[in-house]
């Protein structure tokens, strides 16, 4: 549940900085509203994901997901231009999300008997 969660507050990202975009300064009302609200609700889910995912994973897949939505809409709209390169490097976010995710979050624990303190090299 908390990824999924994740992923929405990422979503939620794109659409407050496209707004944020389209505030001009905060000074046109509906892009300001929309700006306000998803921003409040993309934190307020992200504080729920902190409780589940560690904040070193969902950070970066939090930023690195919104921003590839950010870029990809972008280029949707086209207010920016789709390239091959800005393709390969979107292509390249997302492979890292999907790593952080199929990483395990926390370390293994050792079997037990075996040893986790630094090996000390012999003095000459």
């Amino acid at each position: 549940m908390a990824w999924l969660v994740l992923f929405v507050s990422a979503a939620l990202e794109t659409v407050w900085a496209t707004a944020l975009g389209a505030s001009d300064g905060f000074t046109v009302p509906g892009p300001t509203a929309l700006f306000a609200v998803t921003i409040v609700v993309s934190l307020v889910a992200f504080g729920y994901v902190l409780q589940h995912i560690p904040i070193s994973t969902a950070y970066a897949v939090w930023t690195g997901t919104g921003a590839a939505l950010t870029v990809l809409w972008g280029m949707a709209t086209g207010a920016e231009p789709v390239t091959f390169l800005r393709l390969l490097f979107i292509a390249g976010i997302v492979g890292c999300v999907v790593g952080l995710k199929l990483v395990p979050a926390r370390p293994v624990t050792p079997e037990p008997g075996v040893s986790t303190a630094p090996q000390q090299s012999p003095r000459a």
